[in-house]
């Protein structure tokens, strides 16, 4: 934060929020939430005021808690399933820590039973929300309340009609909505409201109230004594002063412990790249769509936390509880954060401890409600449901009133491309790798794993590939080594692959057409050729690989093969083989009944056809895989094998 935005923070008294913050004498400086924490506790205890008992569910590490506990209330129970969660509320309910006299109860909520004397004023939590969340929904579609997970929220409401609280706060990603075409969310709210409880909910942007991370959540108050507002912004262009947003450079300032490992550049395949990013943006500075000029990956072909860099003068992304290599956000200086870095931009405070490795402490720190947003609510509800004045009333949205950040985030892509054009401008004659030409060549080598290509001399090889680099097509032709033939190696019995453009404006290739031949009918033969091919154009620095080159599946693919199959000869595997190189059965889900009358096999072969694929090194996803996919139903993403050893489904079993 520059000093103009210190002085228009420091001097804010024309809003609730910042005569608060007068009131408490909190100055803007990084970590400030944490100084707001404590002096809100302080002066709640010191008002006297009746201290609201709250039972917490769903707690995982406590961001909840640690708000409502800020605000004056006084959390009883925790309940979390996830043993390595308990471990940090455990450590933080100790005598003298955070949140001491608070009990953590490690169970399954369908499990719990709350005793016959414990009296509560309000509950707290949100039940898990892959079923309902943006990456469910990329991966396969939201599963919703079909997902054992999707109906904890009854469990909710079980213990809401034991307990009779006088209201209850629900979190959840705002996909909630959508889910099951709606009906999850009509079942969800029918469900609170036949408990006895009149509901307002709300989707609020974290970054909206001190949080340095835009995270928006939907949010669920039910009471039993009348309506609830919401609060009205307390930062950024909604808020009646506005307060500029926490930024992600302020946050975490003044944090020095940064071991040489985590200082270290990020490597692996695409490591490299992530020096040329700027701040702000992520892989998609490397796609054509950017304007870059030696593009890389193909437009949302990745998720957007993908090589996603942060802005040190604005809030970060959404911090993920889990991902990988790849997985942002990452500092402006190309490395990872912290785990202290990251308590920052989530504004757990830096006295509060979280137990566990580093990819447990993530987990746990991506999954929780970041405590600031959560100090905000608290406030409101209790000012509202419990009708506390011991602090200046909080400005409060009407119910029809909207906030502006869906729209601004819309406007982002063009400021997105502006960004990536400068940096461009800067970084030219500078690129990371300009694409090359490659050149014809011959190659002894074997399949390892079934799908990895890897070099073999003479007398070892399973595999040759004449690779031919010509002005119009580019042609691999593979056969067998002597020794190694399972069926005829006549040329007239083998396959070919014709892959041409889609679009009459072509493709990211210099030629018109590629040509994979087969000199038997042999599926490592296939794969062969489409690892080769594929190994060149990431060789060439083309594409990253072949997903990038057709494009994200949800999408328009920029090519389409055509496998070629010797007259009279193919088994009926081969010929629905040939049917999914067309695109029949693939890009979308489909039962088992219905991919069986688009590729023309029986119903009972469909299960063993999809194994087949996989072992090739085709993507295939079942409720196996991912369970938002209803049993028997399939997903063929794409139409040609994309399976490596390093992919996540490579690892997954039908």
């Amino acid at each position: 934060m520059n000093s103009e935005q210190q002085l228009l923070f420091e001097d804010a008294t024309d809003s609730a929020f910042g005569d608060l913050l007068k009131m408490l004498g909190v100055r803007v400086k990084p970590g400030w939430p944490d100084d707001f924490g404590e002096a809100l506790r302080a002066m709640s205890l010191d008002s006297k005021a009746y201290s609201p008992r709250v039972l917490s569910l769903f707690a995982g590490a406590g961001g909840l808690d640690i708000g409502f506990h800020d605000a004056g209330f006084t959390i009883l129970e925790m309940v979390e399933i996830e043993q390595r969660f308990v471990q940090t509320l455990v450590q933080n309910t100790k005598s003298g820590h955070y949140l001491s006299g608070s009990h953590p109860i490690c169970i399954d909520i369908r499990e719990y039973e709350p005793s016959i004397d414990l009296q509560i004023d309000f509950i707290i939590g949100g039940p898990p929300c892959q079923t309902f969340s943006a990456a469910g929904r990329r991966a396969a579609g939201v599963r919703g309340t079909t997902d054992d997970r999707g109906t904890l929220f009854q469990e909710y409401v079980r213990i809401l009609r034991q307990l009779k609280p006088k209201g209850f706060l629900f979190e959840n990603v705002y996909g909630i909505t959508g889910a099951d075409g709606g009906d999850a969310w009509r079942e969800i709210t029918a469900t609170f409201r036949s408990a006895g409880y009149e509901i307002e909910y709300r989707v609020l942007d974290s970054a909206d109230f001190g949080v340095p991370q835009h995270r928006e959540r939907m949010f669920i108050v039910g009471t039993r004594v009348g309506g609830f507002k919401f609060p009205r912004p307390t930062h950024g262009p909604d808020s009646k002063s506005k307060l500029p947003f926490y930024s992600a450079g302020l946050a975490v300032a003044e944090i020095s412990r940064v071991s040489a490992r985590e200082r270290s550049v990020l490597g692996g395949r695409y490591g490299h790249l992530l020096e040329e990013i700027p701040p702000g943006l992520n892989y998609s500075y490397f796609t054509q769509e950017m304007g870059h000029p030696t593009p890389v990956f193909a437009w949302r072909s990745k998720f957007s936390d993908f090589l996603y860099k942060a802005d040190p003068d604005k809030p970060v992304r959404t911090i993920k509880a889990q991902g990988g290599q790849y997985t942002g956000p990452f500092h402006w200086d190309s490395r990872p954060f912290t785990v202290e870095e990251l308590k920052r931009l989530q504004t757990f405070p830096d006295a509060y401890e979280i137990v566990g490795n580093r990819q447990v402490a993530i987990h746990q720190i991506g999954n929780s409600v970041p405590p600031q947003i959560a100090r905000v609510l608290a406030i409101c509800i209790r000012q509202q449901i419990f009708a506390d004045v011991s602090l200046p009333p909080m400005s409060v949205l009407e119910p029809r009133e909207t906030l502006g950040f869906r729209q601004r985030k819309r406007s982002l892509t063009d400021v997105y491309r502006r960004t990536a054009s400068e940096a461009i401008k800067r970084q030219s004659g500078e690129s990371s790798k300009a694409a090359r030409n490659p050149s014809s060549r011959s190659f002894y080598c074997d399949l390892v794993s079934g799908l990895e290509i890897r070099g073999s001399n003479l007398k070892q090889a399973s595999f040759r590939v004449r690779q031919r680099i010509l002005r119009t097509e580019w042609v691999f032709e593979s056969e067998l080594r002597p020794g190694h033939q399972i069926g005829s190696q006549c040329a007239e019995d083998g396959f070919e692959v014709v892959i041409v453009p889609t679009k009459v404006s072509g493709w990211a290739l210099p030629v018109k057409r590629v040509r994979l031949i087969g000199r038997s009918i042999d599926e490592r033969l296939l794969t062969l050729g489409w690892k080769s091919f594929e190994r060149v154009v990431t060789d060439s620095n083309i594409r990253a690989d072949l997903v990038q080159l057709c494009g994200y599946y949800q999408y328009a693919p920029a090519f389409v093969s055509n496998l070629i199959l010797p007259q009279g000869s193919q088994s009926w595997k081969w010929k629905a083989l040939a049917a999914v190189h067309l695109g029949v059965s693939t890009r979308e889900i489909l039962t088992s009944n219905d991919i069986a009358k688009r590729l023309e096999i029986a119903a009972n072969r469909v299960t063993q056809f999809a194994s087949w694929l996989k072992e090739m090194g085709y993507e295939v996803r079942n409720h196996s895989t991912n369970p938002q996919i209803a049993n028997g139903s399939y997903l063929i993403p794409y139409a040609f094998p994309t399976l490596s050893t390093s992919s996540v489904q490579f690892r997954k079993t039908l």
